[in-house]
């Protein structure tokens, strides 16, 4: 059997992006059904939880900026999120050079050992300069940026998993050092998932060497193909595996018309100013590395309302149209989708009920089709 049929086998994760800043997931001032408030958020865990989805990532933000005037730290709302569910499982995004690795590492564990397990992160090399600046810490270059979050990752697992840690890095050091306790024992899981994203080429390599899981932004089918090869080929090189998630916003209305007018007046409403500064500070990033490839690199205006470029992943239509779409996706090597709304509460429980129901029955409908043929069709874009 071909590696595109093994990868149907293993159902589709859901996830979502925690509103912990103020100002929602678009970049614009078309009303938003949504709150950053901790009571607002636990609602929509325990929503979100409920109609089926597994992860929910808690947004990493220091500074006033692009629409989020307010902000509530991840690691602090993840733990609190992890409280309120049974089954949820909530990514906390950090940056390296604000964290020094041990602590978050013993804050983690913490948090899993209450959660039952259920804790993990997300590795962050960081885009916004001001936010090391104003505080007197260095800003690296960027593949230096990736090199310590490399470092970083690779501290996390040995404190978690081993004891008596010996590390001599080139941004870390740890001298016999054990973290009690270790991880909440789950089966197959030897520690917190450790996920990272990026677009560029230094991204990329630590998302096949170093990561657990590798998050794309929002990409169309081509696009994602050519990240999840590239990122397969240096886990291979590695003698490792990862898994992939990638970014959409999902518009789900009765009908495809409805979703795509939905679409038109969000990028109408756009805060042109905001988006502006966003696009000037983000595709500073690509810029930045030698091959100019990097996140944001060519992302356009419209794309970046969504400041993850979420709509390029084009989940927008009715049920059904975008439960296919999905499915497409999972052919190409997607493990899990991490979703924006803009409505949250309402959209997630209306995706759980209305889209992941198709999303199962295709999921079915495939997998019955590799055990008959032991190959994949793919759809046209």
């Amino acid at each position: 059997m071909s590696d595109s049929a093994r990868l149907v086998r293993e159902p589709l994760k859901f996830a979502y992006w925690v509103p912990n800043v103020s100002g929602g997931l678009v970049v614009s001032t078309i009303e938003q059904r949504t709150d950053w408030s901790l009571d607002y958020n636990v609602r929509l865990a325990q929503t979100a939880e409920r109609v089926g989805f597994e992860y929910a990532l808690s947004q990493v933000r220091y500074l006033s900026s692009y629409g989020a005037a307010q902000q509530h730290e991840s690691t602090s709302i993840s733990l609190a999120l992890l409280l309120a569910t049974e089954k949820l499982k909530v990514i906390a995004a950090v940056h390296p050079g604000l964290w020094e690795p041990a602590v978050l590492a013993k804050f983690l564990l913490t948090a899993d050992q209450f959660s039952h397990g259920r804790a993990a992160v997300n590795v962050v090399s960081g885009w916004f300069k001001d936010e090391y600046t104003r505080l007197g810490l260095p800003w690296l270059d960027h593949d230096e940026r990736y090199r310590r979050s490399a470092e970083f990752i690779e501290v996390l697992r040995a404190l978690w998993t081993q004891e008596n840690v010996q590390f001599h890095g080139d941004f870390y050091r740890v001298n016999d050092f054990t973290l009690r306790p270790g991880p909440y024992p789950v089966e197959g899981r030897p520690h917190p998932e450790i996920f990272q994203g990026g677009n560029s080429t230094a991204a990329r390599f630590n998302g096949g060497a170093h990561a657990d899981w590798y998050f794309s932004n929002g990409k169309d089918f081509d696009g994602f193909t050519e990240q999840y090869d590239d990122v397969t080929r240096v886990a291979i090189e590695h003698g490792r595996t990862v898994r992939f998630g990638l970014n959409g916003f999902a518009i789900v209305r009765d009908t495809e018309a409805e979703a795509k007018d939905q679409l038109r007046e969000i990028i109408a409403k756009a805060d042109v100013d905001s988006v502006k500064a966003f696009g000037r500070s983000v595709q500073q990033a690509g810029a930045a590395t030698s091959d100019k490839k990097g996140m944001w690199a060519d992302s356009s205006f419209e794309d970046l309302v969504q400041y993850n470029d979420g709509f390029r992943t084009r989940l927008i239509g009715n049920p059904e149209q975008v439960a296919r779409r999905i499915v497409e996706y999972k052919k190409r090597g997607v493990n899990l989708l991490l979703l924006g709304f803009l409505h949250f509460i309402e959209e997630v429980e209306a995706f759980g009920t209305r889209v992941l129901p198709i999303v199962r029955e295709l999921e079915a409908d495939l997998e019955a089709e590799v055990e008959r043929t032991g190959t994949v069709v793919f759809a046209e874009s």
